[in-house]
C-alpha cells in the first residue's frame, strides 16, 4: 500500500508540472492524488506495521491495535492534519480578501505617486525595493502584480519592461521569506510553530536583502539600465480613499503576528479579526449597510454588492484547493512514516545545510509548497532551529533562478510574456549570485 501512496503522489506531482501540456489546472491532480492517497491507506489500514503520531512527532508500532482501534487512530490523524491545513487556508484567504479590498479601493495607486525619477538605474533600485518591503506584507505573488501594473504606467517599451520585471520576482520572492506573512512557505512554517517572527526576522532579514541587493549591484551597470524611461504618464486613477485603505490594509496585516504574539491564538483569527475590522471601515467607506445578503438583487448582483463581498468573490480559491490538495497528500505520506524515514535517511547521508542548500535549488523546478510541507515532517529539530529558518531562507528564494520556479515568476512570465530562455539567459545567474550570498550570510550569522 506504500508503494501506492508513493506512485500516486509521483504520478500527481508529474501531473501538477505538465500542466501547461496536459492543458489540465494543477488543481485538479492536486485534489485527485489526495484523495485517492486517503483512500488507499482507508482501504489498507490493517496491513500497516507503523504510524506517525502527529502529536507526539514519533512513529508508534500499531502492530497490536484491532480494526476499530486502526480506524480511530486514521479518523484522528485525518481531522488533526485538515485542521492544521485549515488554518493556513483560511489565513491566506483572509489575507487575499484585505489585499482586494485595497485594490477595490484603488489603493496601490498610491505606491505610483512614490516613483519621480526618469532614470532607468534608479527606476530598478526603486521598484526593487519597493517589491522586497511589499512582499514582506502582502504575498510575493500579489506585489509582482502590482508592481508589473505600475511598471506598464511607467515604461513604454516591452524589452525594458522585462529587464525590470526579472529583478522584481528575485526581489518579491526575497522579501517574502523573512517574515512569517511574506510567502505560503514561510507562513506554513510559522503557523506549524517552527519559527517564531522575532527570531525569523532577526536571521533572515539580511540574507533576503543580499540576495536582491547582489543582483541590484550587478544589474545597475548593465546596458538595459542606462538613460533615461520615456515621459511617465499619469495613468492609475486614484480613489479619494486609496492610500488611507492602503496603509490601514497593510498595517493590519502586519497587527496579526502582534496578536499571535500577544493571545498566543492561531495567526489565523488575527486575520479574521484584521478582515472584519478592515471590512466594517470598508463599508462604512462605501456608504454601505453592512450585508453579506441582499434579497433585493436582481439582475447584475455584483453591482449591489460592497468591497467585501466583492473581495471575497475575486479570492483565487483554485489556489486555494490547490495547497488543500498538496498539503494534505504530503500529511497522508507523514501519516505512514515515509517522510520521517526519508528525513533519517537523509540525515545520515549528508548534512542538513547541504540538503536545505539542494532543496532551495530543486525549488525552482518544483513547487516549493510541497517541499516544505516534507521537510516539517521530514525534521524532528526544536522550534526555531536554525535549520528551519534555513528551509524558509531556501524554499523561498531558491525559486526565482528559473521563471517557472515562482508563483511571481509565472506570473510575470504571463503579463509581461518573458519566455523561459530569455530568462534563464539574463536573470538565473543574477539570482543564483543572491541565492548563493545570502546563504553565505545565513550560514555566518546561524
Amino acid at each position: 500500500m506504500e508503494i501506492i501512496v508513493v506512485l500516486t503522489f509521483i504520478l500527481g506531482y508529474v501531473a501538477i508540472t505538465m500542466e501547461h501540456s496536459l492543458k489540465i489546472d494543477k488543481l485538479i491532480p492536486a485534489l485527485l492524488m489526495m484523495a485517492v492517497c486517503w483512500a488507499t491507506i482507508a482501504l489498507g489500514i490493517d496491513s500497516f506495521t507503523q504510524w506517525f503520531d502527529p502529536h507526539a512527532s514519533k512513529l508508534m508500532d500499531i502492530t497490536t491495535l484491532n480494526h476499530e482501534g486502526r480506524q480511530e487512530l486514521l479518523e484522528g490523524t485525518l481531522l488533526h492534519h485538515f485542521g492544521k491545513t485549515a488554518e493556513i487556508l483560511i489565513f491566506l484567504m483572509g489575507a487575499m480578501a484585505i489585499v482586494e479590498m485595497i485594490d477595490h479601493f484603488e489603493g496601490f495607486g498610491a505606491i505610483k505617486k512614490m516613483i519621480k525619477t526618469k532614470s532607468k538605474r534608479s527606476l530598478l533600485w526603486i521598484v526593487s525595493f519597493l517589491a522586497f518591503f511589499l512582499s514582506s506584507i502582502i504575498d510575493n505573488l500579489t506585489a509582482t502584480i502590482v508592481l508589473i501594473t505600475i511598471l506598464r504606467k511607467i515604461v513604454s517599451e516591452p524589452s525594458d519592461r522585462m529587464w525590470y520585471s526579472g529583478f522584481i520576482i528575485i526581489a518579491a520572492n526575497a522579501g517574502g521569506a523573512w517574515t512569517p506573512i511574506g510567502d505560503v512557505t514561510t507562513t506554513m512554517l510559522w503557523m506549524a510553530g517552527k519559527v517564531t517572527t522575532g527570531k525569523l526576522m532577526l536571521l533572515l532579514g539580511l540574507p533576503s536583502l543580499l540576495n536582491i541587493l547582489i543582483p541590484l549591484l550587478i544589474g545597475s551597470f548593465l546596458p538595459a539600465f542606462k538613460g533615461n524611461v520615456s515621459e511617465i504618464e499619469d495613468g492609475i486613477h486614484q480613489n479619494k480613499y486609496g492610500s488611507f485603505m492602503l496603509y490601514l490594509g497593510l498595517g493590519l496585516v502586519v497587527f496579526v503576528p502582534v496578536f499571535k504574539t500577544v493571545t498566543h491564538l492561531p495567526p489565523y483569527i488575527g486575520m479574521m479579526l484584521s478582515l472584519s475590522l478592515f471590512a466594517i471601515i470598508g463599508e462604512i467607506l462605501s456608504k454601505r449597510s453592512i450585508s453579506f445578503t441582499n434579497p433585493d438583487q436582481t439582475d447584475n448582483i455584483h453591482d449591489h454588492q460592497g468591497p467585501t463581498m466583492k473581495a471575497l468573490s475575486r479570492i483565487e480559491m483554485p489556489s486555494v484547493l490547490f495547497f488543500l490538495g498538496i498539503l494534505m497528500t504530503v500529511a497522508a505520506m507523514e501519516s505512514l512514516g515515509l517522510i520521517f524515514g526519508f528525513g533519517q535517511h537523509v540525515s545520515a547521508s549528508i548534512s542538513q545545510n547541504v540538503f536545505v542548500t539542494l532543496l532551495g535549488a530543486s525549488s525552482a523546478i518544483i513547487d516549493n509548497v510541497p517541499l516544505v510541507a516534507a521537510s516539517i515532517g521530514m525534521f524532528q529539530d526544536a522550534p526555531d532551529a536554525n535549520v528551519w529558518h534555513f528551509i524558509a531562507y531556501a524554499a523561498g528564494t531558491g525559486g526565482s533562478m528559473l521563471i517557472i520556479g515562482s508563483a511571481a515568476g509565472v506570473v510575470a512570465m504571463g503579463m509581461e510574456k518573458i519566455t523561459f530562455f530569455w530568462y534563464l539567459k539574463n536573470i538565473t545567474l543574477l539570482a543564483l549570485l543572491g541565492y548563493i550570498a545570502g546563504i553565505v550570510a545565513f550560514l555566518l550569522i546561524a
